[in-house]
């Protein structure tokens, strides 16, 4: 058997790793789109490395958009067999691909006006809405650690990832040419101290591992909370400075996180009174679509749902759903804090705020998670003084901050505890996948040292042997 990848290699997001058998039939981990990765973003979502039309069956190992991205348009360039994932997956995947065929379909229309007037070729969606709705019927659900049966030679094994609602960890017993071999595919890898979802499960041994390294060279700070982080960003900017703290965050997982910690500093009364605006439909969809999985929280999430029936509400929240409500926050002097995706800053109403208040110095950027280097969110990061968006250039006058602390993704510690039930000797090899290169150099170290004597950093589209 071989395997190759088409995603995600040396890079973060577009995870997509194909499994070819030695009979010829191929399943496919993940389906992402590629986000942030600049001028070559959408040639790369349009170049597969392999055709959809041969692989057999579709594996997702969580939700979010670098990893489900381009389902629809696998279907729509010839895939139909079937899309495993867990139940809550299913669900909030049917609403983020939805979300972005309506993305794809806007930003194709607003570009084909101007190229009408060019005289230029119109452009196409990478795919629609009825493509996003005709994948969501190939879907069949999972549940955690229960062996279900693809076909006569794999097997499908899902454990708790603990990185957003549904997230897994995909286990393959691959039987061949007389010979079973088990395959994980780490997914995601959550925190083992999230402050809402179960900690990741330990899984069975592997001959070969794909592991996620996107924070695999550094901690994330534990000292300060996030509510107490929060809290320093609200006084600086709202109170002291009588600004707006405009915070990009994405709609699975980041939002609903920000909006717990803000839950826990108004049951300490620590909450600033002011307006906090969630400006994204999506993100409102998303939260109650949470709150459906009580059963995936962690035993702290439990015993306070016992006494706040929605961790997720407090005094002073407002949700945006209009545009015609967004463009009016962008008239507001008073002070207020804006939670708006997306997380990068690449895309969505979040691009429209920040173009509209980062030359002002009394407000701040919170940036609140990963973002790709060359993203908006990215550069904004890394200290640029002066960004395009949307085709004009704008001087950083605003505060551009982070919270580390607020990562989904396990540090190198949180990597090492969800590897550390698995005997190094019986890994026969352990690729780094969903991980900066630099970053996957450093992390292969740590992991040699710990016993992984084979540790592969593959190159995109590079096809690899196995066993």
């Amino acid at each position: 058997m071989k395997i190759a990848f088409h995603g995600a290699a040396q890079t973060v997001t577009g995870s997509k790793h194909l499994l070819t058998l030695s009979n010829g039939r191929k399943y496919l981990l993940d389906c992402g789109m590629f986000q942030g990765m600049g001028p070559d973003t959408d040639e790369l979502n349009k170049t597969w490395g392999f055709d959809p039309r041969e692989v057999n069956t579709l594996i997702l190992s969580h939700a979010h958009i670098d990893h489900t991205g381009l389902v629809p348009k696998l279907v729509k360039d010839g895939f139909n067999g079937k899309i495993y994932s867990t139940p809550a997956t299913r669900d909030l995947a049917a609403l983020l691909l939805e979300d972005s065929a309506g993305i794809q379909e806007s930003d194709v229309k607003y570009s084909n006006k101007k190229r009408a007037l060019e005289g230029q070729p119109y452009l196409e969606p990478l795919y629609t809405k009825e493509h996003a709705w005709e994948a969501m019927g190939l879907f069949v659900t999972v549940e955690y650690e229960h062996w279900h049966t693809i076909d006569e030679y794999v097997d499908l094994y899902y454990t708790d990832a603990g990185h957003i609602i549904g997230s897994a960890c995909v286990h393959l017993r691959i039987k061949e040419n007389g010979k079973t071999t088990h395959l994980t595919f780490s997914g995601d890898v959550g925190r083992f101290r999230d402050v809402i979802l179960k900690s990741p499960a330990n899984f069975p041994q592997a001959d070969y591992i794909l592991l996620e390294s996107t924070y695999g060279n550094s901690l994330h700070d534990e000292h300060v909370t996030t509510p107490d982080q929060l809290l320093r960003w609200i006084e600086k900017t709202c109170l002291q400075k009588k600004g707006k703290l405009i915070m990009p965050a994405f709609s699975v997982g980041r939002t609903q996180e920000l909006l717990y910690a803000l839950n826990q500093l108004e049951l300490e009364n620590r909450l600033p009174r002011l307006d906090y605006f969630v400006d994204s439909p999506l993100s409102i969809e998303v939260t109650e679509l949470l709150k459906k999985f009580p059963t995936y929280f962690n035993k702290h999430i439990q015993r306070v749902l016992k006494t706040d029936s929605d961790p997720f509400a407090f005094t002073g929240l407002k949700y945006v759903k209009t545009v015609e409500q967004s463009k009016l926050l962008n008239y507001r002097n008073e002070p207020c804090v804006i939670i708006s995706a997306s997380g990068m800053a690449e895309a969505g109403r979040v691009k429209h705020h920040i173009s509209n208040n980062i030359e002002n110095s009394r407000n701040t950027i919170l940036l609140t998670g990963y973002c790709e280097p060359t993203s908006l969110g990215g550069r904004l990061m890394n200290g640029a003084r002066e960004v395009g968006i949307f085709g004009v250039r704008h001087e950083v006058h605003a505060e551009i901050g982070s919270i580390r602390s607020m990562s989904a993704h396990g540090d190198y510690e949180d990597l090492s505890q969800f590897l550390s039930g698995q005997d190094p000797r019986q890994v026969e090899r352990l690729f780094l996948v969903h991980g900066e290169y630099d970053v996957q150099v450093q992390f292969r170290q740590r992991l040699i040292k710990k016993g992984f004597s084979d540790v592969y950093i593959p190159a995109r589209h590079e096809e690899i042997g196995l066993g």
